[in-house]
Order: structure tokens, then sequence, then C-alpha cells
């Protein structure tokens, strides 16, 4: 029988990570996936810790261009309808996270997107959250208020991102930002928000990892929005980085 959904997982060094992530996915109720991992060449054990795991994941390993190419790559060979990204230090909220998602996309034939949210946690302590990524659903001034989805909580139609061209590898940091301004805000695609956490992220993400690395990702933003076109005000700064601090405060009175 086919797979209903393709999480693809792309993975670099990630020993101390890579079997929670691989975990997560096998723990999902009540749908069938296909778990495609990319692994870039890790030489840190990651590869055997993969291999003496008994799991029904799909592992190539070999050189890229980097993070963006290993999901293109993961993205042609996936045979399912429905494909999401989580990376390899990340783990779905609950075991019914992918059913929340695949009934959206059948509740409403014609939707291309469903997205979610995402907390951050502690790495060595999955249960401690430190920021609550809180998303809404799509308007016609999302991005231009600071929003975008969470991209391990960003859910495509397979058909979707082969037709739109997939990541653009012109952009080393922001290539994710750029699929999801572009398929929303320039393709107008149907999408829907699901209002809960469907991910736990581990804080220390490449783009955040350095100031320099921040730098370069805010850079690659604003040459995301010179791509398409459209004009970016001074106030989206403002309001993007108002919308981080209510994400840090959130996670202080809520309960998870």
């Amino acid at each position: 029988m086919k797979p209903s959904m393709a999480i693809i997982t792309v993975v670099y060094n990630s020993a101390g990570t890579i079997l929670d992530t691989m975990r997560s996915v096998e723990a999902q109720q009540g749908i069938q996936t296909e778990h495609i991992i990319v692994d870039g060449g890790s030489v840190d054990g990651t590869l055997e810790l993969m291999h003496n795991s008994n799991s029904h994941s799909t592992l190539i390993s070999e050189p890229d261009l980097g993070v963006y190419d290993a999901m293109n790559k993961g993205v042609r060979i996936a045979e399912s309808d429905i494909v999401g990204f989580l990376n390899s230090d990340d783990v779905y909220f609950d075991p019914q996270v992918l059913n929340y998602v695949q009934s959206a996309f059948e509740n409403d034939p014609a939707l291309e997107i469903v997205y979610g949210d995402l907390v951050y946690v502690r790495k060595n302590d999955l249960n401690k959250v430190v920021r609550h990524w809180q998303s809404r659903p799509y308007d016609d001034r999302f991005f231009e208020e600071g929003n975008v989805p969470p991209h391990p909580a960003f859910f495509v139609k397979r058909r979707t991102l082969i037709e739109s061209g997939g990541f653009d590898l012109a952009f080393s940091f922001a290539a994710d930002y750029e699929l999801m301004f572009r398929l929303l805000k320039i393709e107008s695609r149907r999408s829907h928000y699901l209002a809960q956490v469907l991910v736990r992220m581990r804080l220390g993400g490449k783009t955040n990892q350095t100031l320099g690395n921040i730098l370069a990702g805010n850079k690659e933003i604003l040459r995301v929005w010179s791509k398409h076109r459209v004009k970016i005000s001074l106030r989206f700064w403002l309001r993007r980085y108002l919308l981080k601090v209510k994400q840090y405060l959130r996670a202080l009175t809520e309960h998870y």
C-alpha cells in the first residue's frame, strides 16, 4: 500500500539526536508514513546508529550541496502525496500529529498546504518549552506583519512542491522562508492553519547558531522579497521581532 505521507529528515553528524527523531516518526498513529533520511556523509557515528536501529526508514548517504539540496532530493524520491520536513534534532509533539495533518487534507481535497505551531525546547529536555511559535491563518498581510509558518510544521502536497520548483538553492539560510513565501503569497496556494502545536524543536538551529548566521539569514529574507518584486516596509522588521518576544513570553505562561 502506498504510504500517505513522506517525512524528510536531512542529517549531518547528529548522533546525539537522530534516534529521537526517528522514534518520533515511527510512533505516529493512524497513518502510514515513509521516513526518508538524507545524510550528507556523517562521520560521528550517526550512520551506524541508523543502520542498527531496525527502522523502516529509507536512508540515503552521499555528498550534497547543502541542507536544501538534500531536501529537494528527498522530495524527488518520495512516493507519498503529502510531504513534511522534520529536522534531525526535532520531534513531533505527540503520536497523533500526522493524523491531524492528514485529516485536514482529507477534509478539503483542494488544500495544498497545512501548517501549525511549534515550540522550542531545551536541548537536553524536550519537555522544557522556552518559546511558543504560534502562527495564524494566512491572509494578504501575513508576511507583511512579520509572520511565517514554522517550517517543520509545514506540510505540502508533493505535486505542489514539484510544480513550484522546490527549494531555491540560491539561498543558503532562507530557502525554507522563500519556499513558503512563494507558495503562499506569490502562487496563492490553498492552505489551512491547524491551531495546535505539532513539533518540538531543540534550540540551536543553523540560522540562529551565531550572530553572523542571523545577519546572513536576514539579508537573505530581504533577497526573497526582492526576488519576487514585493516591497518590504521598515515596520516589517519591528513586527517580526515583536512576534518573537511575544513567543518567549507565551511560553512562560502556558502549560504543555
